[in-house]
């Protein structure tokens, strides 16, 4: 099992034979935010068996990079998502995506490898003025190994039950922005989830990408730092947890560390 870290929360999961692609986003600019750290991904970046996306914010359903999937792509999305979000519809009739909607619980056999959706403590509202609450999801695949996508996620107490066993946890541990709301992990409280989780390995992503334009110099530790205060918090808390701190592009095999 091979992860890969494309920046923010577009990771490839590699198990099994099958290629799972999250929340892909394959831009240099969008809306107020632009990349500041990292090479957009590369095409074959977009290539995939099937896609995962963990809510509708922008910066994880992100219609142009779906775009850029190959015709026939499985999409697997929450329940609602395809209502909410029009522009779906006209990526299912070009590219021929393979849309599944799914909720909590819900599992999809792509290959090889099993998706199940598990829950995510986060609004998941196309945004700014979403009428529609489509719930976040998470999701664990599961071939050789037993891999945590959290998406979008705050702490919540059934974490643990409602994921279930792991070996990697791919966490989100920052944002775009100087300030996190809620329904998000910080380092710290990432850190905490592993404590909870208990996986073999680690992966901390959902930090030091995209940034708003102009607030280069507002809380630039927010930007730079939630992937080495991961490290630290982990070693603190979850020493037997083995956290691999990647660059944007670079790909790591967790299961060398059982």
């Amino acid at each position: 099992m091979e992860v890969t870290w494309w920046g923010h929360a577009t990771c490839t999961i590699e198990d099994s034979g099958v290629r799972v692609l999250t929340d892909p986003l394959f831009v240099r600019r969008f809306a107020h935010l632009r990349r500041r750290r990292g090479e957009v991904p590369p095409p074959q970046a977009a290539l995939a068996e099937v896609v995962l996306v963990s809510h509708l914010h922008s910066d994880h359903l992100h219609l142009p990079s779906l775009a850029m999937l190959s015709s026939g792509t499985r999409l697997i999305v929450p329940s609602g998502a395809v209502a909410a979000v029009p522009g779906l519809r006209t990526l299912h009739r070009k590219l021929d995506l393979r849309i599944t909607e799914v909720r909590a619980g819900d599992e999809v056999r792509v290959g090889e490898v099993r998706v199940r959706a598990v829950p995510a403590l986060h609004d998941g509202r196309r945004l700014p003025v979403g009428p529609r609450r489509v719930p976040a999801l998470g999701y664990v695949v599961e071939g050789e190994a037993r891999t945590y996508f959290a998406g979008d996620t705050g702490l919540f107490d059934e974490m643990a039950d409602a994921v279930g066993p792991v070996d990697v946890a791919l966490l989100p541990v920052g944002g775009w922005g100087p300030y996190l709301g809620q329904g998000h992990l910080d380092a710290s409280l990432a850190a905490e989830a592993l404590t909870l989780l208990e996986p073999r390995s680690a992966v901390p992503v959902h930090y030091g990408t995209y940034w708003p334009i102009g607030l280069d110099g507002v809380r630039p530790h927010e930007f730079h730092g939630p992937g080495d205060e991961f490290v630290r918090q982990a070693g603190l808390r979850a020493p037997e947890v083995a956290v691999h701190l990647l660059s944007h592009g670079e790909r790591v095999r967790p299961e060398a560390e059982r």
